[in-house]
């Protein structure tokens, strides 16, 4: 009888420890489910820039936020061919990405800037070089033939090496912001500004005292994405 007593008890130990191995080994499995899942976040879908569909959706991202739905689109479209991609309404007008080009570069800019836009754009098809382009438009803004637009007007850039997108967030691949807030023959000591940066996310002044003074602004890149 004692030892029927005893071999009882016994199984009852070695159940227990069964189970209490059991619970650990499954705790310890669901832990490193866990900890995989969290350090192998769901890697983004990229795809290339192929349609003009997504060629109009991915230049918007150079527009704020808020303004994209009215924004008017120009540019080069799949066939090379400068033309309106989207009528707007509202005080934006987007410069799309060129597709025949590496990476990717759209830029947004207040309306009132356009003429402005478009001289470079025209000297730049006549073959002119930057330098060039930079010193008629000098003259031209100093005689007061050329309209330089509102002075603090915008240009927003989005730009990046990649021409590859997420399709669901519009995201292209790489992308970063610049900032550039136009104030024509504005120097160093009519603003403020440094004329270098002094570092990232720190506004200053470019080409001071000339047409195309402007402030500076490259934000931080967001290390989440």
């Amino acid at each position: 009888m004692k030892q029927l007593i005893i071999a009882i008890a016994l199984s009852g130990v070695l159940v227990s420890c069964n189970s209490s191995g059991k619970d650990k080994a499954e705790a310890s499995s669901a832990k490193e489910t866990a900890t995989d899942s969290i350090a192998s976040p769901a890697k983004t879908n990229y795809v290339a820039i192929d349609t003009e569909e997504a060629l109009i959706a991915t230049s918007l991202m150079a527009a704020p936020a808020a303004s994209r739905a009215g924004c008017k689109v120009i540019g080069y479209n799949m066939a090379g061919e400068f033309v309106t991609l989207k009528e707007g309404d509202n005080e934006f007008i987007v410069l799309a990405d060129d597709p025949n080009n590496p990476g990717f570069n759209a830029a947004c800019y207040h309306k009132s800037m356009e003429p402005f836009m478009a001289r470079g754009r025209e000297l730049r098809a006549e073959g002119k070089t930057g330098p060039e382009i930079f010193d008629i438009r000098e003259a031209e803004a100093k005689s007061g033939q050329l309209d330089m637009g509102k002075p603090g007007a915008t240009l927003h850039i989005y730009y990046g090496p990649s021409d590859k997108y997420d399709p669901e967030t519009l995201k292209v691949e790489g992308a970063k912001y610049r900032y550039v807030v136009y104030l024509p023959f504005a120097t160093a000591e009519s603003t403020g500004l440094p004329e270098n940066p002094v570092g990232p996310n720190h506004p200053w002044i470019m080409n001071p005292g000339t047409h195309r003074a402007h402030i500076m602004i490259s934000p931080l890149a967001d290390e989440k994405e």
